[in-house]
């Protein structure tokens, strides 16, 4: 689903920065780029640097940028304002036409430290610059014992509408849900897995999942499915199973957040768990629930979901409205909102992303302050 590259995109738009003389404001997709003035022009191509990039030495001094960007190395890419104005990512140029180096089926080139590579529209150049993801140190809470669980877990994540702005339509029926600001959490059932399947985001990714043992008792992932115990001290996979029987493979996916997890806590003093998904069936062969069928699960088990704020037709309008503000959980807006989710109001694909989920993040949450964290 959601991917990190550095991709040679054409710029769709370039307008004067309203309140910089010396500063143009770039489009990428949806998101907005600020950079010198006069630089760039509607359509040219570019390699487009989205946020939480690790850029090279070179190329930090190559764009001018020395000492300016986040992290303690000051080689992260952040979303910053200027003049008012959130810029999103970089940019790098490329190398112009009538150059005897390019191959001949490009125009354009792209240069890093050492060499010259002709590109076209939609090349994938992270490699080649030297970019990689920035990845936080994970805490031990966090982290544990694993185990393999030969591939039945679930990759998860979601792509910003601002990097595929036409996938959802105007008017098309849609569900916001808030996206609170937690850690990414599964409890799976497979009938080829003789444990539980109890899985961050990112050992899920690998095929892994956390063991059940002495180690692992303050791991935040365990304990948050036990959090689910009913009366009867039965967790809502047992409940589950209950009624599927053990044959069938279901995955519950949801947030864990609160204190001593996320820099947004939401006035809880302990971890708090929520669903905002469930798939049934082989992993890349099953399907989601829509929003009415994950409300009908959620009652029968007894489990609760994150916030629904809108259920409507959609508008680019209504969504920023929705995607700013305060977050809801709580009742007592202890904080600012992360964003949203949104999903159509029946499960549908689409050939470029795949299945349709997408978010959109708070500007306020993109700057905020003091020592913000983004833990999977």
């Amino acid at each position: 689903m959601a991917t990190f590259e550095v991709v040679i995109q054409k710029i769709q738009s370039v307008e004067h920065h309203p309140n910089a003389d010396r500063l143009d404001l770039v489009s990428i997709n949806d998101y907005r780029c600020i950079v010198g003035r006069d630089q760039y022009k509607e359509n040219d191509l570019v390699a487009y640097i989205p946020e939480a990039a690790i850029l090279p030495d070179w190329l930090i001094e190559q764009l001018g940028l020395t000492g300016r960007l986040a992290g303690k190395q000051k080689n992260r890419v952040k979303a910053v304002k200027l003049r008012g104005i959130l810029s999103q990512g970089l940019i790098v140029p490329l190398l112009g036409d009538n150059n005897p180096n390019f191959p001949d089926a490009c125009s354009h080139a792209i240069q890093n430290e050492t060499e010259t590579m002709g590109v076209i529209e939609g090349d994938d150049v992270t490699e080649f610059l030297g970019i990689v993801k920035y990845e936080p140190p994970i805490p031990i809470h966090m982290s544990g014992e694993v185990f393999n669980a030969f591939g039945y877990t679930l990759s998860y994540d979601i792509e910003n509408i601002k990097k595929f702005p036409d996938v959802i339509k105007e008017g098309e029926e849609v569900t916001f849900t808030e996206k609170l600001h937690g850690t990414w959490c599964c409890f799976g059932h497979h009938p080829s897995v003789p444990s539980a399947i109890v899985s961050s985001k990112g050992i899920s990714d690998k095929g892994l999942a956390f063991k059940f043992n002495k180690a692992n008792e303050n791991n935040l992932y365990i304990k948050a499915l036990d959090s689910t115990k009913d009366e009867n001290g039965l967790n809502v996979l047992c409940r589950v199973m209950e009624t599927l029987g053990n044959d069938l493979a279901f995955y519950i996916l949801g947030e864990v957040f609160g204190r001593g997890i996320q820099d947004l806590h939401y006035g809880l003093t302990s971890p708090t768990f929520r669903v905002f998904d469930v798939y049934i069936g082989e992993p890349g062969h099953g399907t989601y629930l829509n929003k009415d069928e994950l409300k009908k699960f959620c009652e029968q088990y007894k489990i609760k979901r994150v916030p629904t704020l809108y259920r409507g037709p959609f508008s680019k309008d209504v969504m920023e409205e929705y995607t700013n503000g305060k977050e809801t959980f709580s009742g007592k807006e202890c904080n600012i909102r992360e964003g949203i989710v949104i999903n159509p109001k029946e499960e549908r694909r689409d050939p470029e992303i795949g299945r349709v989920i997408l978010k959109s993040v708070s500007e306020k949450y993109l700057l905020r302050k003091g020592n913000p964290t983004e833990f999977n």
